[in-house]
């Protein structure tokens, strides 16, 4: 069972969000945090919900500033707002009387991840797709030293989703970024973290799961799939990545 709702985020943006139930009344719910020029609604979260509801486990998904249903605009977005927003979809969880809580992160939702999860102690897990832990460091890869300029030039970037079409982003997004680094936070993460992550990830370097996995404190796991790329394209590789983020889930709310 779905049902779409809204909430404010601290500086009053609506924020869109869908809401997803098990048969029978449960306490248990993973928020799931999408990726960059994605949505609540995204492939990886409508799977996880229903594999999740499947096992008695709900699920709460939303659309990060600028993006799905959400006030916006996009190109105003910062990580910074994106934590917050994050914050009260946990908060407002709580409030509707989910006592155990898992949150997960999909690339730019796993650095939200991390970051949120860094403030709080009430996560009974965490679960990471492919995170996103230096979105500064993976912008300047990317995109290279004559994009940089021309972003900090004209405010637009190349979308680097694969679309053609240039995409209005504020430089601010990544001078945020530059801020907002989550090897360090992620010391204070004490909820049990799992990393899941292609060793073909053509988005993401792979040194900085690698690194992130070395930074953290609290119990945790990583997966490298081989042969996986970002995307998970593959069938099998999707499916491997589901499961093992669901079953993850599945056994710290339990």
């Amino acid at each position: 069972m779905e049902q779409d709702l809204s909430f404010l985020d601290p500086l009053g943006h609506r924020v869109a969000a869908v809401l997803g139930t098990p048969a029978n009344d449960t306490d248990r719910i993973a928020v799931l945090c999408h990726g960059f020029l994605s949505g609540k609604r995204s492939t990886t979260n409508k799977t996880l919900t229903r594999l999740l509801n499947a096992q008695g486990i709900a699920t709460f998904a939303f659309d990060f500033f600028g993006q799905g249903d959400s006030d916006g605009p996009f190109d105003a977005l910062t990580t910074t707002t994106a934590v917050a927003q994050a914050n009260a979809a946990l908060d407002l969880v709580r409030q509707k009387g989910f006592a155990r809580l898992g949150l997960m992160g999909s690339s730019f939702g796993g650095l939200v991840a991390i970051l949120t999860a860094a403030q709080r102690r009430d996560l009974a897990c965490l679960a990471l797709k492919c995170p996103v832990v230096d979105f500064a460091e993976e912008l300047r890869l990317t995109l290279g030293d004559e994009e940089m300029a021309r972003w900090k030039a004209t405010d637009t970037i190349p979308n680097i989703m694969g679309g053609t079409e240039r995409i209005g982003l504020r430089y601010a997004f990544y001078e945020d970024n530059l801020h907002h680094i989550g090897y360090d936070p992620a010391r204070a993460i004490t909820a049990p973290t799992l990393i899941v992550q292609g060793d073909q990830d053509e988005c993401v370097p792979l040194h900085q799961s690698r690194e992130l996995a070395a930074a953290l404190t609290c119990p945790k796991r990583m997966e490298l799939l081989a042969g996986a790329d970002h995307q998970f394209t593959k069938g099998p590789d999707f499916q491997r990545m589901t499961t093992l983020i669901t079953e993850w889930l599945t056994a710290h709310l339990s």
